[in-house]
C-alpha cells in the first residue's frame, strides 16, 4: 500500500473549516463535495486513457478520452455517499458500486451488511470513497472484496486518517496496486476508536443522528 498525504493550502483551509464542532451539517456536506472535487483531481493522475482522433475548428488533432472498461466508485455506506458527488463531478461516466459497513462499537471491528459489485474487475481501476481510515478494517474489508474481483489497481479517498489505520493497511496490502489519499494524517486514535483530532463521526455530521 502506498500512502499519499495532499499537500495543498486550499486543502488545509477547507478541512480546518471541515473540523470545526461549530459548522452545521448543510455547510460541512458542501465542504466535503468541494475537498472529494479536489483529492479527486490527484487520485486520477493514473487514469487510463486511449488517443482519439477529432477535428478543432482549425485542424485534425489527437486527443485523450477515458478508456473502457470504465473505472469503478465505491462508497461505503453510509458515510462515503457524501462523497460520492463531489467525486462525480470529474467523472461523471464512472460506474458505482457500493459496499455497507458498520462498525460494532464494542469490538471497533467492522460488520458487512451490504455489497453490491461487479463480479468481474478485471482490468478495472476502483475509487473507494470512505471519510475516516480510523482503525483501517472497513477499507482492509472493502479492499479485499475489489481484489477478490479481480482489481488490481484501486485507490482509496479519505480525508482523514490515523497512522493505526495506515499501519493496519499497509500490513494487510504490502503490494503497490493499493493506494491511498488523504487530506490529514491525524495523531492517533482514541480509546472509543475515534481519530484524534479528526472531526468527529463524519456519517452523523453529515446526515444528522438517525435513531
Amino acid at each position: 500500500m502506498q500512502l499519499h498525504v495532499a499537500n495543498h493550502p486550499l486543502i488545509d483551509h477547507k478541512m480546518t473549516l471541515l473540523r470545526d464542532e461549530r459548522t452545521p451539517s448543510p455547510v460541512f456536506r458542501e465542504l466535503v463535495a468541494e475537498l472529494v472535487n479536489l483529492l479527486t483531481y490527484e487520485a486520477t493522475r493514473g487514469l487510463h486513457v486511449e488517443d482519439v482522433q477529432l477535428r478543432t475548428p482549425v485542424s485534425e488533432m489527437t486527443g485523450t478520452r477515458v478508456r473502457e472498461p470504465l473505472p469503478l466508485a465505491v462508497p461505503i455506506i453510509r458515510a462515503g455517499l457524501g462523497m460520492l458527488d463531489g467525486f462525480l463531478k470529474l467523472m461523471p461516466n464512472c460506474e458505482v458500486g457500493f459496499v455497507g459497513i458498520r462498525r460494532n462499537e464494542e469490538t471497533l471491528q467492522p460488520e458487512t451488511y451490504a455489497k453490491r459489485l461487479p463480479d468481474n474487475l478485471a482490468h478495472r481501476q476502483c475509487f473507494v470513497l470512505d471519510p475516516m481510515l480510523a482503525t483501517g478494517g472497513s477499507l482492509a474489508a472493502t479492499v479485499q472484496f475489489l481484489k477478490d474481483a479481480g482489481a488490481s489497481e484501486i485507490t482509496a479517498i479519505c480525508l482523514v486518517a490515523a497512522p493505526e489505520g495506515v499501519e493496519l493497511m499497509q500490513r494487510e496490502f504490502p503490494e503497490d496496486d493499493v493506494h491511498v489519499l488523504v487530506a490529514a494524517l491525524d495523531e492517533r486514535l482514541n480509546d472509543d476508536g475515534y481519530i484524534v483530532p479528526g472531526l468527529g463521526d463524519a456519517g452523523d455530521r453529515l446526515y444528522g443522528v438517525a435513531v
